[in-house]
């Protein structure tokens, strides 16, 4: 399959608010036409997959905080990881935890990625860029 035109969906689970405006600025920023979806803790990620199922854009990645409320993020893709027609979404984990344990336990359950928050905002602008570059626009999902 081929990637998709502009216009990509992203889903970022994220529940703080100052690293969501920070992030939703960068991505808007490097593509304006790319359409980012928000779930604010981790109950609110596993929703999507029902819509995913009724069908709703499937996002060509996902952004995924470890420490959110309700459901933590390592077990949101633990869930991910284990669904039958989800498992293949690429999932970076973009966070402020550098705790090896948690590093370990992301790519046991099958991250793609790793990437420490970058507190500075054109830094974070830089990351933004080069996550999407390589996820939404280079990397091949299947169909």
């Amino acid at each position: 399959m081929t990637s998709d035109p502009p216009g990509y969906h992203i889903l970022l689970v994220e529940d703080n608010p100052v690293d969501l405006d920070l992030a939703l600025r960068a991505f808007s920023r490097n593509d304006p036409g790319s359409i980012i979806e928000i779930a604010r803790d981790g109950e609110e990620a596993l929703a999507y997959f029902s819509r995913w199922n009724e069908g709703h854009p499937v996002p060509a990645m996902i952004l995924l905080d470890i420490k959110l409320p309700r459901i933590n993020g390592l077990e949101v893709l633990r869930q991910l990881k284990a669904h039958p027609r989800f498992a293949y979404i690429p999932v970076v984990m973009m966070t402020t935890s550098r705790e090896d344990g948690d590093i370990e336990h992301a790519y046991e359950l099958g991250a793609n990625s790793y990437i420490i928050k970058p507190v500075n905002f054109e830094r974070f602008i830089e990351v933004a860029k080069t996550v999407e570059q390589y996820w939404c626009l280079l990397n091949e999902r299947p169909n």
